[in-house]
């Protein structure tokens, strides 16, 4: 139907995904209520925030022109396939039509990760790739409240997708879907993707899926394995028939990864739990006569080669009195009493000197304000280690953010905005 195709043609390119927390815990193989923290913190937030800036996720999808189920096979604008767990549901539902989508993470994703890979950083590797298998599954959950959407205002309903290489369904047959998607569009396919002889597709980070559409509602009622709201952690959707199983399961835990809007500000990078407790075991803070303030931050990373040598780097911060904004008057940062962990990193066993000087050297936000770090535009970095530029400015931004933090909650309690 043209109405369908026009609609998920306006979504075909998105400009922004917002993956939930608590699915990219999940996926990265954490337990329910596990939060982040430390560098699985810091990476997963460089995952995300590298893909905001690089990542082309895309949708597409097209109503097939016929449905017909005999036998074993279910035959889609002619073209059959076999698989028994869908075409079950498609009887039960007295299914009368089916939206065929694909949607992909982008090629970019992956061959970020194998850039990653190849430089010896497997945890950057791990974490991208983990983001990108998350991506699909929120671009499969968009498109489903999507079709959801477009077929309440017909008086239908969508049913749960299904895809070859789910139970019941031959992997192989992939080849055969992705060709009858195409079939349908009336210029060359948007987007690259194509199937091996395995049936796997490429990029991998991509899924085809067949979503059956009727107008038996009742049907849904009555077969509460039908409905598809139980599998769909679309959070704002309006047509909803029952909650998200995986929220209830979840209730009352503890889930952190770019933290949930409510335990959030929008002008911190960083999760409020991680910045609390930075505050409490990593930063020390004293305030003289005058009212200026004395701030020493431990940094506790890895180096990125070398078997990921820990190292600890500390920062020392002088910042002028409140009542003047806190301006930033003198930075340092260097090496921690007794570590040795940092000459490790390959750029200091390339140029020691030169890096330490740019170490020493570098005082980001000098004269400012304490609260202009809220809107520093850094660029996301999740290494451990201090070799590069960026990432240097990225542990500045954590350090100053977390000294913000304490400082406004100690600006709080006394009734005082910092």
């Amino acid at each position: 139907m043209r109405q369908l195709a026009e609609m998920f043609a306006m979504a075909a390119a998105l400009p922004e995904v917002r993956v939930r927390p608590e699915e990219y815990v999940r996926l990265l193989g954490y337990p329910r209520g596990w939060v982040l923290e430390g560098r699985a913190l810091e990476l997963a937030h460089w995952a995300e925030d590298w893909y905001a800036v690089n990542g082309k996720p895309w949708i597409y999808a097209r109503e097939a022109a016929s449905l017909k189920i005999s036998g074993d096979s279910i035959f889609i604008d002619g073209v059959p396939f076999v698989s028994r767990r869908l075409r079950t549901t498609l009887e039960q539902a007295k299914a009368e039509s089916v939206a065929l989508v694909a949607v992909g993470a982008g090629c970019e994703i992956e061959e970020e990760a194998i850039r990653r890979w190849e430089d010896e950083k497997p945890d950057e590797y791990f974490f991208l790739e983990i983001y990108g298998a998350a991506v699909v599954e929120q671009l499969t959950t968009t498109g489903g409240a999507k079709l959801c959407e477009w077929a309440e205002e017909r008086g239908m309903a969508a049913l749960p997708h299904y895809s070859p290489g789910y139970a019941e369904w031959d992997i192989r047959e992939q080849r055969r879907l992705l060709a009858l998607i195409k079939q349908g569009h009336q210029k060359p396919f948007p987007f690259e993707i194509e199937t091996l002889e395995s049936g796997m597709l490429r990029p991998r980070k991509a899924l085809l899926a067949v979503f059956g559409l009727t107008s038996h509602t009742e049907q849904l009622r009555r077969l509460t394995d039908l409905v598809p709201c139980e599998n769909c952690s679309f959070s704002p959707c309006r047509y909803r028939r029952a909650p998200y199983r995986r929220n209830a399961q979840a209730a009352g835990g503890r889930i952190a990864a770019r933290a949930a809007e409510p335990e959030r500000t929008s002008r911190y990078s960083v999760n409020l739990k991680a910045l609390e407790r930075w505050a409490k075991e990593r930063l020390s803070l004293s305030t003289a006569a005058d009212g200026s303030v004395e701030a020493v931050f431990r940094y506790e990373g890895t180096t990125c080669t070398n078997m990921g040598r820990p190292l600890a780097f500390q920062y020392h911060v002088k910042l002028g009195p409140r009542a003047q904004g806190y301006p930033i008057r003198e930075q340092s940062c260097a090496p921690a009493p007794g570590d040795t962990g940092y000459t490790y990193m390959c750029q200091y066993l390339e140029d020691s000197t030169r890096l330490m000087a740019a170490i020493e050297r570098e005082k980001p936000l000098h004269g400012q304000r304490l609260d202009a770090v809220l809107d520093w535009q850094r660029e996301p970095s999740g290494a451990g280690c201090f070799c590069a530029a960026t990432s240097r400015d990225h542990k500045w931004g954590l350090v100053l953010e977390t000294i913000h933090y304490a400082l406004n909650q100690l600006g709080n309690s006394s009734g005082v905005d910092v």
